[in-house]
């Protein structure tokens, strides 16, 4: 069975009874199991799996299916299905089972999507290379030696490999868009509060938004059709009409592109990268869109101002796992005080711990001023920033990631070039707007190479259609 890059040709295939999608899973089974050693599933869920693609394949039989009928897609191990295991990667949840399904589970099997398992992630999605999850690190396709990126490293695994059509991930300051990038697939956060969070393992309130990992613009247009909208559950959520973003997705029009000057000419930035990125300018500039260079000078308070803030959630959404409402307990603890400590130290990964040191710290007495509030200050620059630059450009192009996937225990012990790997994808974060990562070739090891365009906030339909164009 040939690779599949989009649910339509899947569904013409099934329409035709060329193909069941009892078949199509037993194969991303197959996949599954011949791509063991990438270590991107932390569980597959065969039972529920099963039932589910014979219910929809009946459905389908009697036209009654929903939109993503004949989808099989994997979820980041964040996010809650009801009576299956979720860990966020952490020894501090294995074996929870979730007592209730987050909103875009509803959504996704409203619309007759086949979830076939739960991915690797980093722990509680802190991370940007897949190597702080309790069960390991997940594994680049391209490249089983190196990092897939992270947070979201085993979703973007998922697809990359063809372990299932499309995949969810979390993205708080480049989660989706930089494990997409490193694994050359297509990689979508949209606008903060586009989609509910509701049932999302919680990192950074104010960051964390949910997005699709796909092989094509189109799959990616349907699943935020189906996941995006109101929702009781969440007060964050937009409650904005939800366009067709599929039927947009034609819509060619002339760009005005802003390219960030700083971006393309840091230091940081791998030559292959930048020679792709300039490519594509000229590319872009032959097909009638204005590219103009502009200043952002506010690149070096990005990742600060992102780590203050974030971490400073984190510690505060974190407090809940104490070894006593649920989560790993410690069993040996003579006291109340030491059952919190032993709990909290044994369930926890090194990275979270020191997360959430460093957001406590910053939100206590003495330096809230000086670094959580003052780091509000920033953020609010940035987004009033970035704010001015949408009355001029419909577009912003940068990278994703300053370099292409790098080696497995490279960087996970340098916490300032971990960190700084973050620099590109945490500006969309901070302001909220939504940011798409599209594949731009290989590099001369044969390395996924990326992009990036940013739109304005609630503009995914202008942003998609360009992407489709754009991979033409």
């Amino acid at each position: 069975m040939k690779k599949y890059s989009a649910l339509k040709e899947i569904q013409a295939l099934i329409s035709q009874k060329q193909l069941t999608l009892p078949d199509l899973l037993a194969y991303y089974f197959k996949q599954i199991s011949d791509n063991e050693h990438l270590n991107a599933f932390n569980e597959v869920f065969f039972y529920s799996a099963e039932v589910q693609a014979k219910a929809v394949q009946q459905k389908i039989a009697q036209g009654t299916a929903g939109k993503l009928a004949g989808m099989v897609i994997g979820i980041k191990d964040n996010i809650c299905y009801k009576d299956h295991i979720v860990t966020a990667s952490s020894k501090m949840l294995d074996g929870f089972v979730s007592p209730y399904s987050s909103t875009v589970i509803q959504r996704l099997l409203q619309e007759d999507a086949v979830i076939i398992g739960r991915l690797n992630c980093d722990e509680f999605a802190m991370g940007g290379s897949n190597e702080t999850s309790y069960f390991g690190p997940a594994k680049n396709a391209a490249n089983p030696e190196l990092v897939p990126g992270g947070s979201s490293g085993g979703s973007a695994v998922a697809v990359q490999a063809d372990m299932c059509l499309a995949a969810l991930g979390t993205d708080t300051g480049g989660s989706v868009r930089q494990p997409a990038a490193f694994c050359g697939q297509i990689g979508l956060k949209p606008t903060y509060g586009r989609i509910s969070r509701y049932g999302v393992i919680a990192y950074a309130s104010s960051f964390d938004q949910v997005g699709p990992i796909t092989s094509s613009v189109e799959d990616a247009a349907l699943l935020l059709q189906v996941l995006a909208g109101a929702d009781d559950n969440d007060s964050t959520v937009s409650s904005l009409a939800v366009p067709d973003y599929p039927a947009r997705l034609n819509e060619e029009k002339k760009q005005r592109i802003a390219v960030l000057r700083e971006t393309i000419e840091s230091d940081a930035l791998d030559p292959e990268i930048k020679a792709a990125i300039l490519k594509s300018i000229t590319n872009l500039q032959e097909k009638g869109h204005t590219v103009e260079y502009v200043s952002f000078d506010l690149l070096d308070y990005l990742v600060p101002a992102y780590y203050i803030l974030t971490t400073a959630e984190a510690s505060s959404n974190l407090s809940r796992y104490d070894g006593v409402h649920y989560g790993y307990r410690n069993t040996d603890a003579k006291s109340l005080t030491e059952l919190y400590k032993l709990s909290r130290a044994e369930g926890f990964g090194e990275e979270v711990k020191k997360r959430i040191l460093l957001g406590t710290f910053v939100l206590s007495a003495g330096y809230y001023d000086a670094y959580y509030q003052k780091a509000q200050q920033v953020r609010r620059l940035i987004r009033e920033k970035m704010d001015n630059l949408f009355r001029d450009y419909d577009l912003i192009l940068s990278p994703v990631a300053p370099t292409a996937a790098f080696k497995i225990g490279d960087n996970v012990q340098d916490a300032l070039v971990m960190y700084l790997a973050d620099i590109f994808t945490v500006l969309p974060s901070l302001s909220g707007n939504p940011a798409i990562a599209l594949p731009l070739g290989n590099n001369i090891a044969g390395l996924p190479l990326s992009i990036q365009f940013t739109a304005k906030h609630f503009e995914e339909d202008k942003l998609l259609a360009f992407s489709q164009a754009f991979l033409k």
